[in-house]
């Protein structure tokens, strides 16, 4: 009787399933303009890289954070780093890469760790770091270079460059 009553049951759903869509797939919705079209400009200098850096390790330091920094300049090359007392070896690598893909993919690295929920495909593209706390670096609608910042958690991370950028002299 246990098995008619699912045999019926599973029968009854069948409609439903056939009638079912095909979920779309977000990799097929062509965009009428080019997303993150920010034209590479003019690289950071290291007196302005040195000013972000500061900005973020005093953001980092305000909250006991220790945390690594890196600005790269417009074409992903390594200006400045800093990494605090006891800030995590790993994350020298991260801070690095999360500046060059900030800069490479001209976007913050959390649109990526979003993105790679719903594409994964995202996760086969070269350079791609999936983790909040890397950042563009634009100045008059140009990329000028990125910061990344890494050691604590993601959203840590974020804000700790966030300070960084926001202390961009001009």
């Amino acid at each position: 009787m246990l098995y008619k009553n699912l045999t019926l049951a599973l029968l009854a759903c069948l409609p439903v399933f056939a009638s079912a869509q095909a979920p779309v797939n977000p990799g097929d919705v062509v965009p009428d303009k080019m997303p993150f079209d920010i034209p590479y400009g003019p690289a950071i200098s290291l007196a302005r890289a040195d000013a972000m850096l500061n900005a973020s390790v005093t953001e980092a330091k305000n909250r006991n954070w220790k945390i690594n920094c890196a600005v790269m300049d417009s074409g992903g090359h390594l200006v400045s780093f800093k990494r605090m007392d006891g800030g995590q070896i790993a994350s020298i690598d991260i801070a690095l890469h999360k500046a060059r893909t900030a800069v490479k993919f001209r976007r913050d690295t959390k649109i990526l760790e979003v993105a790679i929920v719903t594409n994964p495909y995202v996760a086969t593209l070269d350079d791609v770091i999936a983790s909040r706390g890397g950042l563009p670096i634009v100045e008059a609608d140009k990329l000028i270079g990125g910061i990344g910042c890494s050691g604590g958690t993601g959203s840590q991370d974020e804000v700790v460059a966030k300070a960084g950028l926001a202390a961009l002299p001009k």
